[in-house]
């Protein structure tokens, strides 16, 4: 629901009558200047106009800030007009008009959001260039992309989601950008309040506090938050703290400067793998009581956003990506017990690892827009600058204790940094062939080092120092063709690569070798789709084809000796092509009462072309089966009923069955560790209630049938076996603005 104060534009049409007035009595008007007005006056009372978006999804505009959108699929989500479970930031829910989006369920707690779009992997998002507030998140693009860094989503405004035909403007990435965008202060107040407090099922706690407003020309933000919960299944407690603080200075009309500083970081109880037998018996227990995961991410940023001129604006951004992610844990298959030893009346010694963050971002943006004959132009270019060093110690020897102890007793056996400096160039262009017609070239030219050095006990030192050139020039283009205001034609055609990430590169025994001209994942996206709106109704359905090359992963090869070893190196190449499509609109609308409903479903053939890959005793091709977790249909549908300042959604989800393996395992192991992870549905209930403008309360019915499932068998992190997601559970928010 929308409120629009109009009392503003009913004083400018009286000051525009009496303007008219005046010029229309002239002299006479004149002769009363010392009299008493003979004009009645009456002083009108407020009036507020209240309103419903007849849609939810947005699109980017076409210039977006420095960005050009012309001709790509974007999405724009507001969480005020959905009901969805925000205190846990459940992503089947905050995603759902996006077709396509496949949701990893790492745990119920809302730590983490993790999402793949067109056959991608969705680990912590990390085939995305995820940002907050235009800023990179991502823990480190070289070495590990993933984003750590986890925000609550109490503080988030919208979400911005772009396809990766628009990579050659953010970065590399297949999967496309992905920006939270925070709340901002009232500027029209020197000091605003607001409080959003939930709890629910599972000792389900949160806290979010924010104030805001503007003093002169400073615009100041900040918020705390914290989260407390016991978890759907035994031993996974998680609690999480975050904090952020904003600081604007409008030094002119034209030039403002922003600070920023975010930091998020959480404690969670991994309560570890179970096999398929387990399960099916008990899909709450839990096979670890000692594991724990700890990141802790410092995202702080400067920007100074200058516009140069009516025609030329110019963003410069430098960030950062600092802090650690820490676990300590037994790491073994879901059948291996921990247990106390009788001997020794102990447990065993746990596995500490420890990563260390320092990614460092210069970005300098320029966007102009200028006229090349009778043809209008945006040309939007700019310059990056990545310098990153991921610190990571494995396999350090811990204490037998039960807490979160990262103490050691023994030292890493594994020590390394792994350095990238990185320049990346890029300018797109965007022509106005005709009032219809837009087409958008565009280069992104990347040139970059990545030095892997350490020290590894069990492995020989010659072989380890790894070095990996970055050198792509990325080409695209995108087109869009207007039919008329309301529908539109977009298309577009974009290179993309994934670098070699460190855990591709690390040899896990002294039986793995790492190829030394390992080759960066390389290949494209390309998509047509149509975009309409008509009369409430919402329409856009998109053709999509991604090209992924150099996959890797392990082959079985024979030394001279005739013994064996793995050797870690690129495997093959998968494609994607399907539809994504997305209807919503309105079913009836009276006075009071709207109904509306929509549906996101897409279908993705995502298969790998040609590859083998190693079973252990043996490589097998396996051309033509389905790429890891990628289904092959994912529908969720929605009934939204609206009563005035009230609304309640019933959602369903389906998300077909995928497998854990390019070999395409059909029946589980035992230990749980490969096999199919089965098709699923799933029906939630949520309700938002907006109490005037101060209040608002909102309550989720998540997993309403209690269904039993899990999304991904995962063969790292948390580690390989059967992860089951939540089952039912309820969420009481109330949130009040002061």
């Amino acid at each position: 629901m929308e409120n629009i104060n109009v009392t503003s534009w009913i004083i400018g049409l009286c000051l525009v009558s009496g303007c008219l007035f005046a010029q229309a009595t002239g002299p006479e008007r004149s002769k009363q200047k010392q009299g008493v007005d003979s004009l009645p006056t009456r002083t009108l009372s407020q009036i507020t106009v209240k309103g419903v978006r007849p849609t939810v999804v947005e699109s980017l505009p076409d210039v977006h800030g420095t960005y050009l959108m012309s001709g790509k699929r974007s999405e724009v989500i507001r969480l005020s007009d959905i009901d969805a479970n925000v205190a846990e930031k459940t992503p089947r829910q905050i995603f759902a008009r996006i077709p396509g989006v496949f949701v990893y369920d790492m745990d119920g707690t809302g730590n983490q959001i993790n999402i793949a779009t067109r056959g991608l992997d969705p680990h912590r998002s990390w085939e995305n260039n995820i940002r907050q507030n235009g800023v990179i998140t991502n823990s480190d693009m070289y070495g590990y992309p993933a984003s750590h860094y986890s925000p609550p989503m109490e503080s988030v405004e919208r979400v911005e989601f772009v396809r990766g035909t628009a990579s050659l403007q953010y970065g590399a990435q297949f999967g496309g950008m992905l920006n939270y965008v925070t709340k901002r202060a009232d500027s029209t107040r020197k000091f605003g309040f607001e409080t959003i407090n939930s709890v629910g099922s599972y000792g389900l706690v949160s806290t979010y506090n924010a104030i805001g407003g503007r003093v002169g020309k400073w615009t100041y933000y900040a918020y705390y938050h914290r989260r407390h919960s016991d978890g759907y299944r035994k031993n996974s407690v998680s609690n999480a703290e975050a904090q952020f603080g904003s600081l604007h200075f409008q030094a002119t009309q034209r030039l403002g400067l922003t600070a920023e500083l975010g930091r998020s970081t959480y404690t969670y109880q991994i309560p570890g793998p179970l096999t398929d037998a387990m399960f099916a018996q008990d899909p709450r227990q839990s096979t670890r009581s000692r594991n724990y995961f700890n990141p802790d991410i410092y995202v702080p940023s400067l920007k100074l956003d200058w516009q140069l001129s009516d025609r030329t604006r110019l963003l410069w951004t430098t960030s950062a990506v600092l802090g650690s992610r820490n676990s300590v844990q037994i790491d073994a298959f879901a059948t291996v017990p921990d247990t106390i030893n009788r001997v020794t009346g102990q447990y065993k010694a746990r596995q500490v690892d420890v990563d260390n963050f320092n990614s460092y971002t210069t970005e300098v943006r320029l966007l102009h827009h200028y006229q090349l004959g009778n043809v209008e132009s945006t040309i939007a270019g700019g310059i990056q600058l990545m310098s990153t060093d991921l610190h990571r110690r494995q396999l350090g020897v811990g204490t037998t204790a039960s807490d979160f102890d990262l103490t050691l007793t023994s030292p890493f056996k594994r020590d390394l940094h792994f350095r990238t400096n990185n320049l990346a160039v890029f300018v797109e262009n965007q022509f106005h062939l005709t009032d219809r017609l837009t087409v958008s070239p565009g280069i992104r030219i990347e040139d970059g080092k990545t030095e892997m050095r350490g020290t590894i006990t069990y492995y020989d030192p010659l072989n380890l120092p790894t070095d990996i050139s970055h050198h792509f020039a990325l080409l695209g283009i995108n087109g869009q063709y207007k039919v008329n205001d309301a529908v539109k034609v977009y298309g577009g055609w974009s290179q993309a690569y994934r670098p070699v990430v460190f855990k591709d590169i690390i040899p896990t025994s002294v039986y793995e070798r790492i190829d030394k001209n390992l080759k960066d994942a390389y290949g494209y996206n390309a998509e047509i789709g149509l975009d309409g709106r008509w009369r409430g109704l919402h329409l856009n359905i998109t053709v999509f084809d991604l090209l992924y090359r150099n996959r890797l992963g392990t082959l079985l090869l024979t030394n001279t000796d005739g013994t064996n070893y793995i050797f870690r190196t690129n495997i093959g190449d998968s494609r994607s092509t399907g539809v994504e499509a997305l209807i919503e609109g309105q079913l009836l609308r009276t006075k009071k009462v709207l109904i509306s409903a929509f549906t996101s479903t897409a279908f993705n053939n995502a298969r790998y072309i040609n590859g083998r890959v190693s079973t252990g005793i043996d490589n097998r091709t396996v051309t033509g089966n389905q790429v890891e977790s990628a289904p092959r249909w994912t529908s969720r549908n929605g009934l939204t009923a609206r009563y005035g300042t009230a609304s309640l959604t019933v959602q369903y989800s389906y998300v077909a069955q995928t497998f854990s393996d390019a070999l395409n395992t059909a029946n589980p192991s035992a230990n749980g560790a490969v096999g199919p992870v089965p098709a699923y549905s799933l029906w939630d209930l949520n309700g938002t209630w907006r109490i005037g403008r101060q209040f608002t309360v909102r309550g989720s019915i998540n997993n309403l049938l209690n269904h039993q499932y899990f999304t991904k068998r995962p063969t790292f992190y948390p580690g390989p076996g059967v992860w089951p997601s939540d089952g039912r559970s309820a969420v009481l928010t109330v949130g009040l603005t002061i």
